[in-house]
C-alpha cells in the first residue's frame, strides 16, 4: 500500500507521550521548514510558528489547555499564531520579497499588490482574524501530515485559552495571538488509544465523484 497512507493509517491523536523520548534537531528542522513552506492565501504566510522546548513553560500551558497533560508529556509544542492586527505592511513586505526573490518587475507586481492592500483594507478586524485563522489550520494539517511521514507522532489541540499562553509567551511583544496547539514527540507506550484502530468511515461514503 501507498507509503503516505500507511503513515496516516499510523497516526493518531496522542494521549500520553513518552516524556523520556525527544525530538532531534533534524527532526524539529524538518518540521519548522514543513511549516515555512505551507500553501496560505496569495502566499501573504499570515502565519507565525512558536516552538517550545521547555519543560517550565510546558507545565505552567498545562493549566491553560483544560488540563491535557501531553502539553508537559510532549517533546516540544507548537504553537500557530496569527498577526494581532494585519496592515497593508505586510502585504508590502510581501511584495519586496517577490521582488528580491524572482525579479519581478514593479508594473506586474502593483495591479496585484493594490488589489491586496484594497482586499486587507476593507475588512474589519474579526473577518481578518478569521483568515487568517483558516491559514492556521491549512499549516496545522500539513504539519500533522508531515510529522507522520516522519514517524514523529503529535496531538492537535484548540482546547487551550489563548489569552493565556499569548501571556505566558509575551507574544503581544510579536504583534501576535496564538490559535492552534500541537505538542509533538513520541506516543508511550502505555498510551490506551496506541493499538485501537482508527475509526473512519468508508471512503466511498465521504468522496463524491463526477
Amino acid at each position: 500500500m501507498n507509503t503516505s497512507i500507511e503513515n496516516l493509517k499510523w497516526r493518531y491523536a496522542v494521549k500520553k507521550f513518552d516524556n523520556t523520548k525527544f525530538l532531534t534537531s533534524e527532526q524539529i528542522t524538518t518540521l519548522k521548514e514543513a511549516f515555512n513552506l505551507t500553501a496560505t492565501s496569495y502566499g501573504l504566510q499570515p502565519i507565525k510558528l512558536i516552538v517550545i522546548n521547555n519543560k517550565e513553560i510546558q507545565e505552567q500551558l498545562v493549566a491553560h489547555s483544560w488540563n491535557q497533560q501531553q502539553v508537559a508529556q510532549a517533546s516540544h509544542v507548537l504553537v500557530i499564531a496569527v498577526p494581532s492586527k494585519l496592515t497593508t505592511e505586510d502585504v508590502d513586505s510581501y511584495f519586496k520579497l517577490v521582488k528580491e526573490i524572482r525579479n519581478t518587475p514593479d508594473d506586474i507586481l502593483n495591479p496585484f499588490k493594490d488589489m491586496l492592500t484594497s482586499n486587507i483594507e476593507s475588512k474589519s478586524e474579526d473577518e481578518l482574524y478569521q483568515w487568517m485563522k483558516n491559514q492556521a489550520y491549512i499549516a496545522l494539517g500539513n504539519l500533522m501530515t508531515v510529522a507522520a511521514n516522519e514517524k514523529i507522532d503529535s496531538c492537535p489541540m484548540e482546547g487551550f485559552i489563548p489569552e493565556k499562553y499569548d501571556e505566558i509567551l509575551a507574544l503581544d511583544k510579536h504583534n501576535l495571538t496564538s490559535v492552534l496547539v500541537l505538542p509533538v514527540g513520541f506516543r508511550a507506550e502505555d498510551d490506551f488509544m496506541k493499538d485501537l484502530q482508527k475509526v473512519r468511515r468508508k471512503t466511498e461514503d465521504i468522496v463524491i465523484e463526477y
